[in-house]
């Protein structure tokens, strides 16, 4: 259920690679928190990877949580590239009603 919400979260059309790149990390981190304690965490990656890559094509930010999802899964395992976004002013109420 929450991988159905941050598929939805993340498929917001086009957007520059850089906010692509934070929305992506962000959104396989919240899916990753998400996980049952007990869960197979392969089996759960190539769920949600199978759910999410049809709208990989249209949303530049499912293809980064696509890519995570694939490396994760990775042999050898290595550390995925994930950062919380910069902290920085992106417009406040004017900007938000303004995309309205």
């Amino acid at each position: 259920m929450l991988l159905h919400r941050t598929i939805s979260q993340l498929d917001i059309g086009p957007v520059s690679p850089q906010r692509a790149q934070e929305l992506g990390q962000l959104g396989y981190m919240q899916w990753l928190g998400s996980l049952p304690a007990m869960s197979d965490y392969c089996e759960e990656a190539m769920h949600a990877y199978s759910t999410a890559a049809p709208f990989s094509r249209t949303s530049p930010a499912i293809a980064v949580f696509c890519e995570l999802l694939v490396a994760s899964t990775r042999v050898p395992i290595a550390p995925l590239p994930l950062a919380l976004p910069q902290p920085r002013r992106r417009g406040g109420p004017r900007a938000r009603r303004a995309v309205l």
